[in-house]
């Protein structure tokens, strides 16, 4: 393995420069074209109105756009087509096509009609040399046509009255605006939404027509709009509501081929007509999502919920609505709602390999889930998890050294309403509401350190205010823990361990009741994979204990929290604390692919009343990969907390490994750009992005025997770490593979000029790691942590 890295080492050079030179052969666009084709270098668009600049251009043919001037699709391309034959990263330079060059023109000039100038000509102009081209678009755009007046031409007077009275809600058309195709096209398809909401079942968008008179002086157009009846008839009719038909076909495999051998339901109620051929569905969970009721004005917001309702059950592969007109003759439409249950039962096994430089494990997991679980779209998970950690790197085996082992069970009922002894008529109109039970097994045991179990039970409710504000309570949160310690507390180093750490330890090996309500708070969750500007935000809160406290006050109880002497119920202790947190980010589009994020985590848990401390598993952690990238998570603070200072021996510091580095309160913060690196990349997008981070975790709570662990505001900038880095993203469109690679800048757990440790990667980083070894053993320094995921870290 030396002589391997010492080959790296000699040859290290050779291999960057070998790499450069074949790159920038690489990047010789015309190396793999014809003697005839030229490659596209530059398009130039002169003299279109500013406002319109950059919409021009995505007139301009895709392939004749000149690849970016940085970008390194091309190269890429060239390099993996030169020495595999293979198409699949990269893109092929950009060629010369006269012909797309006159669409694009045309089609630019068409552009600039469309804006209101009408008289508008484009030249364009081709430049070749060397076979690099450069086409030149040259508009002659003349002077704008405004709107003089908009009149209106709409022979039924109700459907007129329904279009004027909500106009002001939509429009973009007044008098003195810039002509503009657009705008008109925008207030077609909102006359017809408006339509189709106000039961004009019939209604089509060539209805709606526009009538331009552009020969007045001044450069201004007299806009009509024409909404014409249908052909042979006086007016637009309005139609209601008729019976419901709601068919729930037999199997997976859809309906039997001729409907006629369908025998229906011969029960109605409530204007419904369920007919459930499956036999596995029973009726109020499914029609409760119908909102297209009898009686009511036909409208397709209405269908349109309906349609979200149901697919949103998960119980149904396919959703289907047609209508039927009454055959009495008169203005109604009855329903069909025709369903295609999916496979109901399912099996799941899931495995991961989390590793980094010092540690390796797996987990394996399965997961049971039955969709209709009672017949009523109840989504039933069972779950079985189990896993172990090994410390690598020793000269044993890769499993020589299992530290740690975990196993769990849990099992969630999710219900798609909100069971409440009250009614809510609104729930569900924009979004679908659970109620969730859960209950949870998990066991957790470190090597000659602890061991811990913990059960926990809650149900929480889940409903949606509006498509971007969403909430979450869970009135009951009960937690049940308990364990004990492995430690050898008759030697000298058990003894001087639990006194130097005596906080987290004694917290392991606590046994309590933890009996409390959570609500979290979101603020546009739906627009996390879109690329626009938007603020997102989560909060949450986690209390716990104020009601036991309550009770035990009421008969009379008086304890001595700070001698030790807690309120109990069932003969333990119960947890008091509150626990607020924040998430606020801030997105921006940058334009085409590129973004910026910034974000800022918060939160503290803080003990009153029964409690000196929050939990363990209440407690924060700094680093991972979803948090400051440059450190392993746990591994972070608490604020300048030095392992080697406080944990006198090896052995101690192996035992207690991802357990002293939490803390009762936690400050991150993040930057991000994200920007397109390759747009073909296998059969993917490869993204990029660069990344710094920031924050730690901090003790708050008295009682900790290590002061520079506490949060300090004036000490603030001292016990901050600060990492930077950049990251891959494997999009896949459903999912995305991430890697990120993190440089730790500023490290807190030292002191003074110090902790500024790029300096040591940049000069003097081999010296520097050794020593930090000798003292930290089994630690060894990382400045660069590596870091794989699913999904984008925030």
């Amino acid at each position: 393995m030396k002589a391997y890295l010492d080959l790296i080492k000699k040859h290290k050079f050779s291999a960057i420069l070998l790499f450069i030179i074949l790159f920038a052969t690489a990047c010789s666009s015309t190396k793999y074209i014809q003697d005839y084709q030229s490659v596209m270098k530059k398009v130039e668009i002169d003299s279109v109105p500013k406002a319109f600049d950059e919409e021009a251009y995505n007139y301009v043919q895709k392939d004749i756009r000149p690849a970016p001037r940085f970008g390194i699709n091309v190269g890429l391309y060239n390099i993996f087509y030169g020495l595999f034959k293979t198409k699949s990263v990269g893109t092929p330079a950009p060629l010369l096509d006269s012909a797309l060059v006159e669409i694009s023109r045309a089609q630019i000039e068409k552009f600039l009609i469309s804006k209101g100038y009408f008289k508008a000509k484009v030249k364009s102009e081709i430049e070749v040399k060397d076979q690099r081209a450069k086409v030149f678009f040259k508009a002659d755009p003349g002077t704008p046509f405004s709107v003089n007046r908009f009149t209106y031409e709409i022979p039924d007077s109700t459907l007129k009255k329904v279009y004027l009275e909500n106009k002001n809600n939509f429009t973009h058309l007044h008098a003195g605006m810039q002509y503009d195709d657009d705008s008109l096209v925008y207030e077609r398809e909102k006359i017809y939404e408006v339509m189709k909401q106000n039961g004009y079942f019939d209604f089509l968008r060539p209805y709606v027509k526009y009538s331009v008179d552009s020969n007045l002086n001044n450069n201004k157009v007299n806009v009509k709009v024409i909404v014409d009846n249908p052909e042979g008839k006086k007016a637009h009719s309005v139609f209601t509501i008729g019976e419901t038909n709601i068919l729930i076909a037999p199997s997976t495999d859809g309906f039997p081929p001729s409907m006629d051998t369908v025998k229906l339901n011969p029960r109605i109620a409530r204007g419904i007509r369920y007919t459930d051929m499956s036999g596995h569905f029973r009726r109020n969970p499914i029609t409760r999502y119908d909102f297209i009721k009898e009686g009511e004005i036909y409208n397709v917001t209405n269908e349109s919920l309906t349609y979200d309702r149901l697919y949103e059950l998960n119980v149904f592969k396919n959703v289907k609505i047609d209508y039927l007109k009454a055959k009495d003759s008169s203005n109604k439409v009855e329903p069909v709602i025709r369903l295609i249950p999916q496979k109901r039962m399912s099996n799941r096994i899931e495995g991961e390999v989390p590793f980094n430089a010092g540690t390796v494990g797996f987990t394996l997991s399965n997961t049971y889930t039955n969709n209709n679980i009672f017949r009523g779209a109840e989504r039933f998970e069972f779950q079985v998890k189990g896993g172990l950690q090994s410390r690598i790197g020793n000269g044993g085996s890769l499993f020589s050294d299992i530290y740690q082992r975990d196993f769990s069970l849990s099992a969630n009922l999710s219900v798609p309403r909100l069971m409440v002894p009250f009614d809510i008529p609104m729930m569900g109109k924009n979004g679908m509401p659970y109620t969730t039970f859960s209950t949870s097994y998990v066991y957790s045991l470190q090597k000659g350190f602890f061991d811990r179990r913990v059960f926990l039970t809650s149900f929480t409710y889940d409903w949606v205010e509006t498509k971007s504000k969403l909430h979450s309570l869970t009135p009951l949160n009960f937690e049940y823990r308990f364990g004990g310690l492995l430690i050898d507390t008759t030697t000298a180093d058990g003894k001087a361990l639990i006194l130097a750490n005596s906080y987290n330890i004694k917290l392991l090996d606590r046994k309590d009741i933890t009996l409390g309500v959570k609500y979290t708070y979101t603020l546009n969750a739906n627009k996390l994979l879109l690329n626009h500007d938007f603020f997102y935000f989560r909060g949450n809160i986690d209390m716990a204990g104020n009601l036991l406290q309550g009770v035990t006050k009421v008969f009379g109880s008086k304890n001595d929290v700070s001698q030790g002497d807690y309120a109990t119920i069932l003969g333990l202790p119960y947890n008091q604390y509150v626990r607020p947190e924040v998430d606020l980010r801030m997105y921006r589009n940058l334009g085409g692919s590129r973004q910026f994020v910034a974000r800022v985590n918060a939160g503290v848990g803080y003990a009153y009343g029964n409690s000196t401390a929050i939990p363990f598993e209440k407690l924060f952690f700094a680093g991972g990969s979803n948090g400051i990238r440059a450190w392993q998570a746990r591994t972070l603070g608490p604020g300048n907390y030095n392992r080697a200072t406080r944990i006198a021996t090896e052995e101690a510091r192996r035992t207690l490994y991802g357990i002293d580095q939490l803390g009762q309160m936690h400050l991150e913060a993040n930057l991000e750009y994200r920007y397109l690196l390759l747009d073909k990349f296998f059969g993917a997008v490869l993204k990029g992005a660069f990344f710094v981070d920031a924050g730690n975790v901090w003790n708050i709570s008295p009682g900790n025997p290590q002061p520079e662990t506490y949060f300090k505001f004036k000490e603030l900038g001292n016990q901050i770490g600060i990492g930077t880095g950049l990251g891959f993203r494997y999009d896949l469109d459903y999912f995305v593979f991430r890697f990120d690679v993190g440089l730790k800048l500023k490290d807190p757990q030292f002191t003074g000029s110090d902790q500024w440790v790029i300096g040591k990667y940049l000069s003097g980083g081999k010296e520097f790691k050794n020593d930090y070894y000798k003292s930290h053993s089994p630690d060894g320094y990382r400045f660069i942590q590596y870091n794989f995921g699913i999904g984008l870290p925030f």
